[in-house]
């Protein structure tokens, strides 16, 4: 089950107390204090893993909380220290205080290890007492009480290429078709109601994470639909794939107007994200002129149709693709415009390089 939000109480443990023990042995005539320290509580640590991708392991628990440090002992015996509690997590994870919303820790890196929560200290045997005045101490220290703090746990995915789109577009069929993943597949909306990552080979030696993203619609950003549940998990993704059907009842520039003023109003900085555009379902076209919707889409948006094929792309649709052999990668426009069906493989494999490309245009 995926789930990424889970909110909770954690705390560190309690130091353990002193102890006040006096030495007695056969044969010694003078004894004295020997009462050990209390060990220490245990900490808190979050630890990211990358074999984990989900919050589901965490859910429906109201506290979490490390041991006690256990008491000290006579002959001058220190406690046990409390061994400290590791919360594992998927990277994307951010900690947010539950009371004033900030976020404490972000935590990204496979690895990542962050102490939260410090144990309270053990406290001190009578030992420590004894001085000139007083021989004989009874008294000891009591452990110092963990801390305690609650938090909301959320998790954003991290992908390289994060499909956007309305329900029911193709995303789900381009994911399991490029990449490893095996999402549910129907043709009714929302079919995805989690998001699903896939690791899409390029070649050899080469590969980047694809993320399929429940569908977006119109409002999604004022919390329509499924939207503004799972918009949060493409905020990490370094480039954006428009899923486009151009076989829907809303007109292909429609689709695309309306993506894009979500996404800007959700997030300025996604909004500029790196991204281009998949026109799907070419298969299942049923107006006149599949070709000429294609050309006057582009048209629509201010681009220029295209002769580059240094991917591998399928001439017998038409296309756009920025050419970057003698300028600079245009920002502000889409790396491609591409036709795809899923059904047929039409451009599905060439992408792939096509994408690669662009997620290294991203890292420049």
């Amino acid at each position: 089950m995926f789930v990424d939000s889970v909110s909770f109480t954690v705390s560190s443990g309690k130091g353990g107390q002193g102890c006040a023990s006096f030495r007695r042995e056969k044969f010694v005539v003078k004894g004295g204090p020997d009462g050990g320290d209390g060990g220490k509580g245990g900490d808190v640590y979050f630890l990211v893993d990358n074999n984990t991708d989900t919050l589901s392991s965490l859910k429906g628990r109201s506290v979490i909380k490390a041991d006690n440090g256990r008491q000290g002992e006579g002959r001058t015996k220190t406690g046990k220290s409390a061994q400290p509690l590791i919360i594992v997590v998927p990277p994307g994870t951010q900690i947010i205080d539950d009371e004033t919303g900030d976020i404490l820790l972000d935590l990204l890196e496979e690895g990542q290890k962050e102490l939260f929560l410090e144990g309270g200290k053990g406290g001190l045997g009578n030992v420590h007492f004894k001085n000139s005045r007083n021989q004989r101490p009874t008294y000891f220290q009591p452990g110092l009480p963990g801390q305690s703090r609650k938090i909301r746990l959320e998790l954003k995915l991290i992908a390289d290429v994060g499909l956007v789109g309305y329900p029911n577009v193709g995303k789900s069929t381009l994911i399991s078709t490029t990449s490893n993943a095996a999402p549910e597949i129907a043709n009714y909306e929302f079919t995805t109601l989690t998001p699903k990552l896939g690791v899409v080979e390029v070649g050899d030696y080469n590969s980047f994470v694809m993320a399929d993203i429940p569908g977006i619609i119109d409002g999604a950003s004022d919390g329509k639909g499924l939207g503004l549940e799972f918009l949060k998990h493409i905020e990490r993704t370094k480039t954006l794939l428009f899923m486009i059907d151009i076989a829907n009842y809303r007109t292909t520039i429609d689709q695309y107007n309306v993506l894009k003023e979500e996404l800007k109003k959700f997030s300025t900085e996604l909004s500029g994200r790196n991204y281009a555009i998949a026109l799907t379902k070419t298969d299942a076209y049923y107006g006149e002129d599949v070709e000429a919707d294609i050309k006057s889409f582009i048209k629509e948006i201010g681009l220029e149709l295209s002769d580059s094929n240094e991917y591998g792309f399928d001439k017998s649709l038409p296309y756009y693709v920025q050419d970057l052999t003698y300028s600079r990668f245009d920002e502000s426009k889409p790396f491609f415009v591409l036709p795809v069906s899923s059904v047929t493989h039409l451009n599905t494999n060439s992408i792939r390089f096509a994408l690669y490309e662009l997620i290294g245009q991203t890292k420049k």
